[in-house]
């Protein structure tokens, strides 16, 4: 938009424009992850920074935003000892979530290098971002590849480009912001510790803070222009307020006393490693420099753990972020004190306008409220446990298996009758053996099956099917020399046509559709042993989170399958169910299999690339209607028709095994493998995986 929203026209979220003022005040706290559901003005706040931001002094035609009076030495437009510098805004450069690698990090001009015979390096975002703002929206669904390159130039703070005969180094530092809706996945823990500080927004409850949002919107789309004008003078006085605090930051006195309690906060709340201290102390640096002050105080620690510490605490995917504040306020208080000097945690007088004013200060006017809202900006855009159980028929359970176990400590007795049983809590998950599809595919980027990308490594060449986007140099080399003489070449330099020239071909790796079939049922209802099989799921998960699939979960008991939960990045939420899934009643295989074949079935509809990846939780066991069994071997072959990778986590349990999980999985062309087989340190025999038996159905690899 050609006139960005305002930024102290954004209603409530205080946390919000505290962390984005904290970066603009002193862009090495590391930047900020917004969090929060879909239309909380996320993007609209974070564009509106940008215009906030002092202007720069760069070296005139310099493409990568050097500075004149410390210019960098190995910059590839220098050297710039002499060179005139101007005055420019700041950038905000956004990331698409499908950038390729090109784009992110710059390549060989292709033009000129075909044209003029030069190795000429073509800027990416990264240069554009340097000493500017570089933003990520729905940040969590970012491809791996492009976050690695992001991860290694925050940490360097340069960008060094090796490809194509090009080799190119450029400085890279720069205010990275991520916007993300957790309902769509999480952020893998590398990149989640990058950011250095987190908030989390949502939209208000309160009717008066909804009806100011609306209004200001409506009133923005109706005259960008005018209602920028009327909020000029807030706008003016919050972006002297950045410059003011900037020009205090020097100054400010990080003391022992304020140390200790960063310190002493973050090893109570068992963070991983030193970055935690770190933005910790400069972000309690910056929180008094934005209040005016040259000392750190109490309430500036007690704000930066706030900020800096909940998504690090994390210790696994599926813990919400968050901090205790009552652990929070004894530990300060445990480890506060004054310095030997005199400075410190004393109780001095502060700006009121400091960190517990939010981001609104510079003259926000008091139409705001208390609560968070949001001025969106668009984009962002029975119970029927009395039910008798029917009598066992066929293969059903074992009696021992209905027997109640001893419960463990602290869990609540179960309710009698009917065979219904509440949930049971899973048990410590595991590191799995990687399971994977056969074949190779084309989908989503990700970590579990090989496919045809656009990164990865480089395996061979062809033609260019429409637009040419990754050159395969030697290959095109060698296809245009046998013409040279033909085209009347006859000295140095190679004479190419666009028919020379090649497309490099590309193998890395993708996410796939992970759809889980849980037998709930009586068969499999021992408090101990669903509680191992929970815990076996949700190591599968964690595994499916880490190698970014989607995950959808099945489940079957008493007469019927449900989808417990649709297709989806989120795999907390399939977590959460499986948490509170109950189990009791009959074995309907054959329905959990035919429900599972109709998920897979529309997902293929809306997405044919992405290859599903079928795992049925069962002991084998089928009952209920006639010849149960029978109709589960033949659900199980529609799987098999359409080439479905299949496997079946064997949970049957006991002296006496029947071997019923093998006979299904031979049905689904798939594989069976134990609870002891899955884990990846198992040492429980030959394991086989999906790839191998791929090996002995060429038809389902094709």
């Amino acid at each position: 938009m050609s006139t960005p929203y305002p930024f102290t026209a954004v209603v409530g979220m205080d946390d919000l424009r505290l962390g984005l003022l904290l970066n603009a005040v002193s862009p090495a706290v590391g930047g900020v992850l917004v969090r929060g559901e879909k239309g909380t003005a996320k993007s609209t706040a974070v564009r509106a920074l940008s215009a906030l931001l002092p202007e720069l002094a760069v070296v005139a035609g310099c493409r990568f935003s050097c500075d004149p009076v410390a210019p960098d030495p190995q910059c590839p437009d220098g050297p710039h000892e002499t060179a005139p510098g101007i005055s420019r805004p700041a950038r905000m450069v956004e990331l698409p979530v499908g950038a390729s690698e090109d784009r992110l990090v710059g390549a060989l001009d292709i033009e000129r290098a075909l044209s003029e015979g030069v190795k000429a390096f073509e800027p990416g975002l990264l240069a554009g971002a340097h000493r500017g703002v570089l933003y990520v929206d729905e940040v969590n669904l970012l491809h791996d590849h492009l976050i690695d390159l992001l991860l290694d130039a925050a940490a360097m703070g340069a960008s060094y480009v090796e490809r194509e005969g090009v080799s190119v180094r450029h400085a890279a530092r720069f205010l990275l912001v991520g916007t993300m809706n957790p309902e769509e996945g999480e952020l893998r823990p590398q990149l989640l510790d990058r950011f250095g500080l987190t908030v989390e927004v949502a939209a208000s409850r309160e009717p008066d803070q909804r009806v100011e949002v609306v209004r200001r919107r409506l009133a923005y789309d109706d005259d960008p222009a005018g209602f920028a004008a009327r909020w000029a003078d807030e706008e003016t006085s919050l972006r002297e307020r950045i410059v003011a605090a900037r020009a205090l930051l020097p100054q400010v006195r990080l003391g022992d006393a304020a140390l200790r309690q960063i310190a002493a906060t973050c090893a109570a709340f068992e963070v991983d490693g030193m970055r935690a201290d770190i933005v910790m102390a400069r972000t309690a640096t910056a929180l008094a420099a934005w209040a005016g002050r040259t000392d750190v105080l109490a309430e500036d620690v007690r704000q930066a753990a706030l900020l800096a510490l909940p998504h690090r605490r994390r210790r696994n995917p599926f813990d919400a972020p968050g901090l205790d504040e009552d652990k929070l306020d004894d530990t300060l208080e445990e480890f506060g004190g004054e310095d030997e000097n005199g400075g410190g945690d004393g109780d001095d007088d502060t700006d009121p306008d400091g960190p517990d004013g939010g981001g609104g200060g510079g003259g926000q006017p008091p139409r705001n409220g208390p609560d968070d809202s949001s001025a969106s900006d668009g984009s962002d855009s029975s119970n029927d446990s009395d039910t008798p159980q029917e009598p066992s028929s066929g293969r059903d359970d074992a009696p021992s298996e209905a027997e109640p176990e001893p419960r463990p400590e602290g869990e609540q007795p179960q309710r009698p009758g009917a065979g219904e049983q509440s949930a049971v809590r899973a048990s410590e998950p595991f590191r799995t053996k990687t399971l994977s599809v056969p074949g190779l595919g084309e989908g989503a980027a990700g970590r579990r099956s090989r496919a045809r990308t656009d990164h990865g490594r480089t395996t061979g060449s062809r033609q260019p099917r429409g637009s040419l986007t990754k050159l395969h140099l030697a290959a095109t080399v060698q296809a245009a020399a046998p013409h040279q003489r033909a085209r009347g070449r006859s000295g140095p330099g190679l004479m190419i046509r666009k028919d020379d020239l090649r497309q490099a071909t590309r193998e890395g790796r993708e996410g796939n559709l992970v759809l889980f079939v849980v037998d709930a049922s009586g068969s499999m209802a021992a408090r101990r042993r669903m509680s191992a099989v929970k815990g076996a799921v949700l190591s599968l998960l964690l595994d499916a989170y880490q190698r970014r699939d989607k995950v959808g979960l099945v489940t079957f008991r008493r007469q019927e399958a449900e989808v417990a939960l649709p297709p989806t990045s989120s795999v907390d939420a399939a977590a959460t169910r499986l948490e509170s899934l109950p189990t009791g009643g009959r074995t309907p295989l054959a329905a959990g299999l035919l429900k599972a074949h109709d998920v897979l079935r529309v997902e293929r509809m809306r997405d044919p690339a992405r290859r599903p990846l079928l795992v049925v939780v069962t002991d084998g066991r089928a009952t209920g209607g006639p010849d149960p069994v029978a109709l589960a071997s033949r659900a199980a072959r529609l799987h098999a028709a359409d080439g479905t990778a299949s496997v079946v986590v064997d949970c049957e349990s006991g002296p006496v095994r029947l071997g019923l999980a093998g006979s299904l999985a031979t049905d689904l062309e798939g594989t069976a493998i134990t609870l002891d087989e899955l884990r990846a340190d198992s040492i429980a025999g030959l394991v086989r995986d999906v790839q191998q038996v791929s090996n002995s159905h060429p038809r389902r690899a094709a």
